[in-house]
């Protein structure tokens, strides 16, 4: 008797079914299942209006978590920095399989790079969080909020109305087009969002015969990196799209291997940021993270994402 295929929810984009596919062929190959794709549009898919105005967290997800407690999917894969902090009742990460480059990259005309383009260049970003780093650098540039598929936005540099834009380079690199970018932004000039980088694998949390294949695809350095990103996030108190960078790196110590966390919190202007950074543990992931968004907040992070805490 055949096996039924697994069902993986996944977002509509030509970047989402790609990662998608790219989950399903690695849970192929280790366990032998066959994983079809079932695609599920999202409040975020189907409008224009900027991330920050929509009203709350989980614009991307929110639809796909709705299959999987409907039992119409057995998983779903997010992009990890969509996801809200807060856990879902009956749903758990089971996987976060390895974290791919989580730096932001810079596709411009003329094969710029970011310090190369003149005061008053244009240069397109859906993300509070690029926009506000950008003005942080003080070089004139004019940011332009922009929304749309990868494919959309590069071809607004490519059509001449916008000098540049500033994607996420795990995007541009499983899309293939790495070869497009004119410049890697160094996480010293430009942090990227919590969790970039990374996939989610999602399932109900009472689904064991799911979980037990699932679980095979985590990457523990990956898992650890994250869980200290997205702890910051949430002590910050801040949604995806708040204007808060941060990166987690398992680095070599004297004692051993431990973790470092960076973080930035910018104003929306580009006036005033806080940067911090810290070393921890790395059987306290979520511990650092916490750690570090309080020292943030003594400085002043809540009065520089524009909220009240």
């Amino acid at each position: 008797m055949s096996v039924v295929p697994l069902r993986l929810g996944t977002r509509r984009s030509a970047l989402a079914k790609g990662q998608s596919q790219h989950v399903a062929d690695a849970l192929t190959a280790a366990t032998g299942r066959e994983v079809e794709l079932v695609t599920v549009t999202t409040q975020g898919d189907v409008t224009s209006a900027p991330l920050h105005t929509l009203g709350g967290q989980g614009v991307f997800t929110s639809a796909l978590r709705d299959e999987l407690l409907a039992g119409n999917v057995d998983f779903a894969v997010h992009s990890l920095k969509d996801l809200p902090t807060a856990e879902a009742a009956g749903l758990v990460v089971a996987a976060i399989p390895p974290r791919v480059d989580p730096r932001d990259a810079l596709i411009a005309r003329d094969g710029l790079t970011l310090a190369e383009l003149p005061p008053g260049s244009k240069v397109g970003t859906g993300s509070l969080r690029r926009g506000a780093q950008l003005l942080a650098l003080g070089l004139g540039l004019e940011v332009v909020p922009i929304r749309g598929n990868v494919e959309s936005r590069a071809a607004r540099v490519k059509d001449g109305e916008l000098d540049a834009v500033i994607l996420a380079a795990a995007g541009l690199s499983r899309l293939g087009w790495r070869e497009r970018v004119t410049e890697f932004l160094d996480p010293i000039q430009m942090l990227p969002a919590p969790g970039q980088g990374a996939l989610a694998v999602e399932c109900v949390s009472d689904n064991s015969d799911v979980l037990d294949l699932v679980r095979g695809l985590d990457h523990h350095y990956s898992r650890l990196c994250v869980e200290a990103e997205r702890a910051l996030l949430a002590e910050l108190e801040a949604g995806c799209s708040s204007p808060v960078g941060a990166l987690a790196e398992v680095v070599e110590a004297e004692a051993g291997l431990e973790l470092s966390l960076r973080a930035s919190v910018t104003a929306h202007d580009g006036s005033d940021a806080i940067r911090q950074s810290a070393v921890g543990s790395l059987t306290d992931a979520a511990g650092l993270g916490q750690r570090l968004a309080r020292l943030m907040l003594e400085d002043g992070a809540t009065e520089l994402m524009g909220s009240t805490r």
